[in-house]
């Protein structure tokens, strides 16, 4: 991404040409590897290479708002206590979440699935834990703030919430309150090269080792930053971190602490990205996906729906 020297960005309608960083020559890989995408009124989307995309039948019309892939199970969480299971990406089954929250994140570590969601009911922020995706067990957040999002690494469960609040657990179960020292929702994070990166509303990036001490990073934004991705340089094959937000805002980093500001081009609300068999693939507002292309190129391509598309993940 910061590293690309030309973007080319291809729009359904119009051609435009974006500059950026050049990367060197590589080959292109094969993988049985799967990107899915989650989004609003119940919209999936799957691809093996990130240019071509099939709608799939999710079963509801509730938003899908995350998605993870752990176990060998993809588990996606939306609106109104929704949880789908699925084992290819292709037939997906309605599990009973035992609550009527909104769920906004999921992760998977220590063989466990963790998703976390609203407080509407006004008694604390919703986490459910399940080994396998099926069964699902309440546990208490110790929060009375909506949870937006949770990612795992380091043997520790990081979830994130509506005003900017930390808490941490080792095992999904008992969860710990940590100091953030912001006041915005923490919306999207990432684990990657032994350290934490989430990323706020108010344009925040934050960094830590092991989710208990935070420190603020400069991310040359004050776009709501809305997700944040690991995975390498298509220049190169260093770490990189990519996060994205509102108005086409993407910043970029080789290890979580100095950020790069990206002009993209766009203005679309851009609300996820990950990375997967070399490619870097990024959702957005309307039905927007961009992904690379021949390692050197950003390229829009035709999702075939207008919904919003919310988180997209690399199934390998």
């Amino acid at each position: 991404m910061n590293k690309i020297i030309h973007i080319i960005l291809i729009s359904i309608i119009s051609l435009t040409v974006i500059s950026c960083a050049k990367k060197s020559d590589s080959s292109s890989t094969t993988s049985s590897g799967l990107f899915v995408v989650v989004g609003g009124s119940g919209t999936i989307l799957t691809s093996s290479d990130g240019t071509t995309w099939t709608s799939r039948t999710s079963g509801t019309s509730n938003g899908l708002y995350n998605i993870f892939y752990g176990n060998s199970t993809i588990v996606a969480v939306g609106g109104s206590g929704t949880i789908l299971t699925s084992s290819d990406g292709t037939t997906w089954t309605s599990r009973t979440s035992g609550t009527s929250e909104n769920l906004y994140g999921i992760t998977y570590g220590n063989s466990t699935f963790v998703v976390v969601g609203d407080n509407d009911s006004g008694s604390v922020g919703t986490i459910l834990t399940s080994s396998d995706g099926i069964t699902w067990t309440s546990r208490t957040s110790g929060t009375t703030n909506d949870l937006w999002d949770v990612n795992y690494g380091n043997n520790t469960f990081v979830a994130s919430d509506s005003t900017g609040g930390i808490i941490t657990s080792s095992d999904g179960i008992s969860w710990t309150s940590r100091t953030s020292g912001i006041t915005s929702g923490i919306w999207g994070g990432a684990y990657g090269n032994s350290k934490f990166v989430v990323a706020s509303q108010g344009g925040d990036i934050l960094t830590s080792s092991g989710g208990t001490t935070w420190t603020s990073r400069t991310s040359g934004t004050t776009s709501a930053l809305n997700d944040v991705a690991f995975g390498k340089s298509l220049n190169d094959g260093t770490n990189l971190f990519a996060a994205v937000g509102v108005d086409g805002a993407v910043s970029t980093s080789s290890d979580g602490t100095s950020w790069t500001t990206e002009n993209i081009g766009i203005t679309i609300n851009l609300f996820g990205v990950t990375y997967g068999n070399s490619i870097w693939v990024i959702v957005g507002a309307e039905g927007y996906i961009l992904s690379t292309e021949d390692e050197d190129t950003l390229t829009s391509r035709t999702s075939g729906t207008t919904a919003h598309l919310n988180r997209v993940i690399y199934k390998e």
